[in-house]
């Protein structure tokens, strides 16, 4: 399992359609995200395992 810190950006591998995710707050594996076409959703990162996206990198 990766280590998200709050502020990293993530995608849910299952559901593309809820957009990108703003990491709010992790607490063991509890993770809080805030989807753009979905909200703020709490994340069991013991089931899913979320793909960072790096913002910004295009050069």
């Amino acid at each position: 399992m990766m280590l998200l810190v709050p502020g990293a950006f993530v995608r849910h591998p299952d559901k593309p359609e809820w957009g990108l995710g703003q990491v709010q707050s992790v607490i063991g594996h509890r993770i809080t995200v805030n989807f753009e076409n979905a909200g703020k959703l709490l994340i069991d990162g013991n089931v899913i395992e979320l793909e960072e996206v790096r913002v910004g990198d295009d050069e």
